[in-house]
């Protein structure tokens, strides 16, 4: 299976929006793609009213990015703002890793996947979160077996946060491409050209970074997308 697995150091770190700009680069680059999150929670919460321009939820951001219905990008979506597992709880449900893992690998899809097609997975909130018991985002990127491209935020307190999250996915056996920094600001700080360098030296990982995204839209997802080195990621 081609793709990548983009986690993140936190929940709200960014993995959404970098997650939509490599797939639509890659869309707009001609690739074949498909998205997928296992799970998004948090759907009854109102729009946060000092942040601008509204965002959709992240599976539907992924699906404008793909050019897939956003039931086929996550299978399950729950309302309150809470981890997988506990969501599932309070909706009297439970989640199946094997049904998870069918529909990543393209089982919820009425053809069959081709070989040529690129799948890049959204996970939920950091490695170690559990979707179920015994089961968390880490076990099902070991499970897929993609390269992972970390987001973590530029400022401070990330150097631990994103150290921490390589050491998990490496002593788990993952493939870390790299680590991008988002929002990566027109005039960043000392402290966060620091971090930059530090996560890069301590941690023995390449660093990139993505620019603040604007809007929602295709064009400004893809020209973000386009700058990260996501073909050679692939490889």
């Amino acid at each position: 299976m081609r793709g990548l697995f983009v986690t993140g150091t936190d929940t709200g770190v960014g993995k959404s929006v970098l997650s939509a700009a490599l797939v639509a680069a890659m869309v707009a680059a001609g690739e074949s793609v498909r998205a997928f999150k296992p799970v998004v929670t948090g759907l009854d919460e109102p729009p946060d009213a000092n942040a601008g321009e509204t965002w959709p939820p992240d599976h539907e951001l992924l699906a404008s990015a793909a050019g897939m219905r956003p039931e086929d990008v996550s299978p399950l979506r729950f309302g309150p703002a809470v981890s997988p597992h506990l969501a599932a709880e309070l909706a009297g449900a439970r989640i199946d890793p094997a049904e998870l893992l069918a529909h990543a690998r393209g089982g919820a899809r009425p053809d069959s996947p081709t070989a040529e097609e690129t799948l890049v997975v959204e996970g939920v909130g950091g490695l170690l979160v559990p979707l179920a018991d015994d089961y968390t985002v880490c076990d099902l990127a070991v499970a897929l077996g993609l390269p992972v491209v970390i987001a973590a935020r530029p400022g401070l307190g990330t150097i631990n946060h994103t150290l921490l999250t390589l050491q998990v996915a490496r002593s788990a056996g993952l493939q870390v491409c790299a680590v991008v920094l988002t929002p990566w600001p027109e005039e960043p700080t000392a402290i966060e050209r620091s971090n930059r360098e530090t996560i890069a030296r301590v941690g023995e990982v390449e660093v990139e970074i993505l620019p603040p995204i604007s809007r929602p839209v295709a064009v400004e997802l893809a020209g973000a997308g386009e700058s990260l080195p996501w073909r050679r990621w692939l490889r």
